[in-house]
């Protein structure tokens, strides 16, 4: 095959990679995942308000906090396009998308193997893990796209020694500052990045000085301001950790220590063994990763961690300098810290949505290993090279069927997803729309007073312009439900008995009906 054939063939399969990955992860966005969680609707109702105020935050106070990047950019969603469930998940399936893309040119950036660079862009697209979340309006998909980037630019900058690429190396890692929490550490990547750096190159300080410069301006220069704000309102630096933190006295019990180790040891069984039990976060009680690509990340880690202490010993002991130690010093030191908002955290582990920023990390280690088998594949006589090749492929067959069958068909089958989805809330969001306008609805939240408020959000984000409709709490005036005629309905998200008979008290002439619209999804209406 010629070089210009080989290249038509590599973007051609890229191309394909990154619009499958685009499909995976819009196909049905309407009905899966099963519902929109109150998270999500948080996130909606902020870039609601935004977009009617002009008023666009750094940093959204509500829901624990949240950086602001993520929901303005849902407000620009609404803005253009309306607001629907598209509309709200739409910068999710993007940065999701852009994922792939960034693993594709980090991975050949740092290997300078295209067949490589294709696995690892492909083992993203058809990750359960990375499909899940990129249809899901969490501001944490936005961090797995700025590390690739960010890497991608900051090792081409270090071949091309161009200042452009430090300077959209460090413009793209400042944005993280405002996606999400779990970027705050990854500056520390940078730290072991510049030890590698000088370790692995003569003289690296001086002959990089004016780009390092470039680099930490332009990071600094879009950072600051979300810097700024968290050092003017320290709550909103500890509100999200200190509840949750191993470094907390209340959780740690005075054994730090083997609480970190022992977090640390869920935080590498996810994906292999036992993964995150919240089914929106994964499929459990399974690991995150299907069998195939499990066992390639597995090996491919072993390999990487061997081979960075190997180049380190030759460095330290026997004064050997190879640029190679750069590149698995970064590798080891990624995955690691960015693994580190889950171990350090103790609730919920193991959990996949705080290790996001290691997605795209596990799929470079492995494309590694599947590296290894091509690569031993073409020193094979021709039929031995032909049938490892066909093996490989299908392999990857049966990764993507794997993966899409269970998020597309098994998942949807599953009770607990569509109650951990809150799949009743947006049932109730639908059942509004197709009641007639004239008709006083009445949205009561009946789960009793330690139910979050944020319940209401699925229902109330996509009917922002329906009229005559209320809502309201159960440990609320129940003389709020006034109807002003005959025309009206009561709907309960849930069932308890406290609602229930005081309800009927108010409206004994009314009848309770439980509405069943698909297994894990229930609530209830009272009307004549």
């Amino acid at each position: 095959m010629t070089a210009k054939n080989k290249k038509i063939l590599t973007y051609s399969l890229l191309f394909f990679i990154v619009v499958f990955g685009l499909f995976l992860r819009s196909y049905h966005i309407d009905t899966l995942p099963l519902g929109i969680f109150p998270d999500e609707a948080m996130n909606g109702e902020d870039a609601y308000k935004a977009t009617d105020s002009g008023n666009y935050e750094l940093f959204y106070p509500a829901n624990e906090g949240r950086e602001g990047l993520f929901i303005n950019l849902i407000a620009l969603c609404f803005k253009l396009f309306g607001i629907s469930i598209l509309t709200l998940k739409l910068p999710s399936i993007i940065f999701s998308t852009l994922t792939i893309l960034g693993t594709y040119l980090l991975t050949k950036e740092l290997f300078k193997k295209e067949r490589m660079a294709l696995v690892s862009a492909f083992l993203v697209t058809v990750s359960y893990w990375s499909i899940n979340f990129g249809r899901i309006s969490f501001r944490a998909n936005m961090l797995p796209f700025v590390l690739t980037f960010a890497f991608y630019f900051l090792f081409r900058g270090i071949r091309t020694k161009k200042w452009w690429d430090f300077a959209l190396s460090g413009l793209i890692f400042g944005i993280g500052a405002h996606t999400y929490i779990a970027w705050r550490i990854a500056p520390l990547i940078l730290f072991f990045m510049l030890i590698a750096f000088v370790l692995s190159r003569k003289n690296f300080l001086k002959e990089y000085c004016k780009n390092i410069l470039v680099f930490t301006f332009t990071l600094t220069l879009v950072a600051l301001p979300m810097i700024y704000t968290l050092y003017a309102n320290p709550k909103f630096v500890h509100a999200p950790v200190d509840d949750i933190s191993v470094f907390s006295p209340e959780i740690n019990k005075g054994n730090l220590t083997g609480l970190i180790l022992q977090n640390f040891s869920l935080s590498l069984i996810k994906y292999n063994l036992v993964g995150d039990q919240n089914w929106r976060h994964n499929y459990p009680p399974y690991p995150i990763l299907d069998p195939f690509s499990g066992t390639a990340f597995m090996f491919g880690l072993i390999f990487v961690c061997l081979k960075f202490f190997h180049l380190f010993y030759l460095r330290i002991f026997k004064k050997i300098k190879q640029t190679e130690l750069e590149i698995y010093f970064f590798l080891v030191s990624w995955f690691l810290i960015m693994l580190a908002p889950e171990f350090l955290s103790a609730e919920g582990n193991p959990h996949a949505l705080r290790a996001i920023g290691t997605l795209p990390v596990v799929f470079i280690f492995g494309a590694i290993t599947f590296e290894y088998f091509f690569s031993r594949a073409e020193k094979q006589l021709y039929f031995s090279r032909k049938a490892i090749y066909s093996l490989l492929i299908l392999i990857f067959i049966l990764i993507g069927v794997f993966n899409a069958v269970k998020y597309f068909y098994f998942m949807p089958k599953v009770p607990k997803a569509a109650e951990e989805f809150d799949k009743n809330l947006t049932d109730i969001s639908r059942l509004i729309k197709t009641l007639p306008a004239s008709e006083e609805k009445f949205i009561v939240n009946s789960f009793g007073p330690y139910h979050s408020p944020l319940d209401r959000l699925p229902i109330q984000i996509f009917n922002l312009k329906s009229p005559n409709t209320i809502y309201l709490y159960s440990w609320q005036n129940f003389d709020q439900i006034r109807p002003k005629t005959n025309d009206f309905i009561i709907i309960l998200t849930g069932k308890d008995a406290d609602t229930e008979s005081r309800l009927k008290v108010v409206f004994p002439d009314l009848t309770l009906q439980e509405i069943k619209p698909s297994p894990g999804s229930v609530y209830y209406i009272l009307k004549k």
